[in-house]
This record gives C-alpha cells, sequence and structure tokens, in this order.
C-alpha cells in the first residue's frame, strides 16, 4: 500500500492511512508516493544541531553570569570559549559551500559576548537550511578548501558527506564538553539528545490504547 498526500484532517484519510483513537494520522505501510517531498535524512541532524546549541544558551542565560568562564580539567576551555569554539566551527563547515556572513566568529576569541555568539548562530541556521534548499544535496560532491587556516597548508579536498558529518558531530562532542562543566560544579545540564528534539516536534508519540 502507498500513502499519498498527507492528510490535514482524520475524516479525509484515505486508503492506506490509519486514524488512532487519539486522533493521530500515520501511515500504515509507512511508504509514501513519490510526489511526497520529505525531509533528507542530513537536513534533520544539522537542524538538530543547532536546537542544541540554541537550547543550551537558552539553559545557560538562566544561570549567573559568572558560569560562562566556568571550566573543568579535561575539557576545551571555559564555557564561553567552548561556545565560541561551536560556532564559529559551524560557520567554517558551512563557507566551505557558500559565502557566510563577514566577519565570522574568531576560534581563539575566548571573551565573546553571549548575544554575539547568538547572532552568528542565527546565520549559521540561515546557513543550514540555504545548504538544502538551493539545490538537491550531493553528498558526493567534492569541495575545495584553498583558504586554510595556517595559511601555508596545501588546499584540501573533502568529500560532501564528510564536512556534514563532522558540523554535528563536533557539536555535539563540544556540547558534552559544557555538560560535564555544569556536572562538576553541581549545575543540571539540559535534555540536548536526539530523544529531546523529537518529543519537541511531536516525532516520537505514546501509543495508549
Amino acid at each position: 500500500m502507498i500513502c499519498r498526500k498527507r492528510p490535514t484532517k482524520s475524516h479525509a484519510a484515505g486508503p492506506g492511512w490509519v486514524v488512532s483513537d487519539s486522533g493521530h494520522i500515520s501511515c500504515r505501510g509507512a511508504r509514501y508516493a513519490e510526489t511526497v517531498v520529505s525531509t533528507p535524512p542530513m537536513l534533520r541532524q544539522l537542524r538538530h544541531d543547532v536546537w542544541a546549541t540554541e537550547r543550551l544558551i537558552e539553559h545557560l542565560r538562566t544561570l549567573p553570569a559568572p558560569t560562562l568562564e566556568l571550566t573543568t580539567p579535561g575539557t576545551f576551555g571555559t564555557i564561553r570559549h567552548t561556545l565560541t569554539h561551536i560556532v564559529a566551527a559551524d560557520e567554517s563547515y558551512l563557507r566551505r559551500f557558500f559565502p557566510m556572513p563577514e566577519p565570522r566568529l574568531d576560534h581563539d576569541v575566548t571573551s565573546e559576548p553571549l548575544d554575539s555568539i547568538v547572532g552568528h548562530l542565527s546565520n549559521v541556521k540561515a546557513g543550514v537550511e540555504r545548504l538544502f534548499a538551493e539545490r538537491e544535496f550531493d553528498p558526493e560532491r567534492v569541495l575545495l578548501d584553498s583558504k586554510r587556516r595556517i595559511l601555508t597548508d596545501p588546499p584540501l579536498e573533502m568529500d560532501a558527506w564528510m564536512m556534514v558529518t563532522q558540523f554535528a558531530h563536533h557539536g555535539s562532542d563540544h556540547r558534552a564538553h559544557i555538560g560535564t562543566i555544569l556536572g562538576a560544579h553541581g549545575l543540571r545540564a539540559p535534555e540536548l539528545d536526539v530523544w529531546a528534539y523529537g518529543k519537541e516536534l511531536g516525532a516520537i508519540r505514546e501509543v495508549r490504547r
């Protein structure tokens, strides 16, 4: 059975669609017609990454300002510097695909204002959407990076799939550092995993019969 365009109302559900007692509409065979446009998994992955950084910053804003200067052994640095590094790296990854607004964040700055970091994160969020909106994303596309951080290094070629995978991995890795810092100082860290993201988007639902 192939499900056609998802109905917006339960009474309009056609062949292949199942309406639960709670009114949730799902496809019986989980197969959709070719005309239905789905969100690329890589885009969902990057959207989660940006969402997690946004939620982390929202949480940090509820804590005393000196919290941003905390650190603990084995992590990247202070919370503020780690946030700067996350967003600066995001901008750096995206600029391999197209120009990003200048000036970009500097990885080495340890005193970047939080509002500035948030502004750059907005550029990252827009860049993620642009990456998948302009044309069909080709994960095998070869990117040429001729603007290396060390100017004497030779140009670097990389497959596009590697760059977006590194985007998500890098953010997750360093947000975990911040979680470690918060925990080491007796502070709660927010839930930022894909389960929390899925629950917020309604992608995880309890089925009660």
